[in-house]
């Protein structure tokens, strides 16, 4: 994932790079020093220069994005393996949307997760800064002497980094004769994605105005009038792949779109037509109460062998994504890729927000 804070259009690159995996050899250089932290979970404050003689990965990070997400069982078992024998990861958790700032919501985060090794709060964006970063997920691989030997950024490269996680282990001291290089291997693309020939996944999809307009991933005209307004929406029901549309009352926001009433019969919905096998949303609620959004598919209520880990089937059939908190949820893990996928969300809250789509065509997970 790409960074789109909206502060800094230098921060607004390519988005095409958001799940590409780049394991880039660097000539060494000076680490930069961990900068600005607001707070400090799991450990008391770090930095690079007292870190001398061990080995710091430091890894970018923001708990709503899904690439982040796919990253944590290797960096559980780096640090399960390698933290008695001198590696030091430190999680800079350098936020996407503003409810990614509040600390209890990343200190829940962190421990949904099963993250226990240190995680700096990088608000700001000072550290992410001072290491002209560019990407979640990121990591910098400092060796002994505070120098940056291998970069990754993106998911993926997991052996090659142990790799190089090993070897500067080594070179620092560190005796890794009874701990032995077990590939972890990447994540795999299901098959079905393969046999469906010309196959792609839907794109990163954004809902807030700003980033909505610059990609082209609402393009309703009335959705970019009075933002920050109620306004009645129709998409008329010709629907383009990788496109959100809304109908009903809504509210544009620069990082996300609300649903602008209360109703009774989810008479407003946003839809989408999407290719993949997992769909995730991140959703929040304005006010802080849970609700509920009914979702479907080309129709249809999910079911048990469709429903992401998120969903719950009503004892009437009903699928529902329970809202309780500001996450990314799972919504839909299929049994297989498929392509041209009519989904549609309702709520009868106004608190329904919604902030981004991710997709994915992996055997499992999001």
């Amino acid at each position: 994932m790409v960074s789109t804070t909206f502060a800094s259009s230098a921060k607004l690159t390519l988005a095409s790079l958001a799940v590409i995996s780049m394991a880039i050899a660097c000539a060494s250089f000076q680490a930069p020093e961990i900068k600005g932290i607001k707070a400090w979970i799991n450990n008391e404050p770090l930095t690079i220069e007292e870190l001398r003689g061990n080995v710091v990965l430091v890894d970018f990070w923001t708990y709503s994005c899904v690439n982040c997400i796919r990253t944590f069982p290797a960096l559980k078992q780096w640090h399960a393996k390698y933290a008695d024998d001198g590696l030091v990861i430190i999680g800079v958790h350098s936020p996407e949307f503003e409810f990614e700032k509040d600390y209890d919501n990343v200190l829940k985060a962190t421990q949904d997760n099963g993250i226990t090794w240190p995680v700096a709060q990088d608000n700001d964006f000072e550290t992410w800064d001072n290491y002209s970063n560019r990407f979640w997920p990121a990591k910098y691989l400092i060796d002994k002497d505070g120098l940056v030997q291998y970069t990754h950024f993106g998911e993926g490269a997991y052996d090659e980094t142990e790799k190089q996680i090993r070897d500067l282990l080594i070179d620092a001291g560190a005796s890794l004769s009874d701990t032995p290089l077990v590939p972890i291997g990447n994540q795999q693309v299901d098959q079905s994605f393969f046999d469906a020939g010309r196959a792609s996944v839907t794109r990163e999809l954004y809902a807030g105005f700003v980033l909505a307009e610059l990609g082209e991933y609402v393009r309703q005209e009335d959705f970019f009038k009075n933002t920050g307004s109620v306004v009645e929406m129709k998409s008329g029901g010709d629907f383009k792949p990788g496109v959100i549309y809304f109908d009903g009352q809504w509210v544009a926001w620069p990082e996300h779109t609300s649903h602008g009433r209360d109703t009774t019969g989810y008479e407003d919905a946003l839809s989408l037509i999407y290719s993949a096998r997992s769909l995730n949303v991140v959703l929040s609620s304005d006010s802080g109460e849970p609700y509920n959004v009914r979702i479907k598919v080309n129709g249809e209520f999910l079911t048990e062998e469709n429903k992401g880990a998120d969903v719950t089937i009503s004892a009437n059939g009903e699928s529902l994504l329970n809202v309780n908190e500001p996450r990314m949820y799972s919504v839909i893990e299929d049994q297989a890729y498929t392509k041209d996928n009519l989904l549609t969300m309702s709520s009868n809250s106004d608190d329904f927000s919604v902030f981004a789509f991710t997709f994915g065509a992996y055997e499992k997970g999001p």
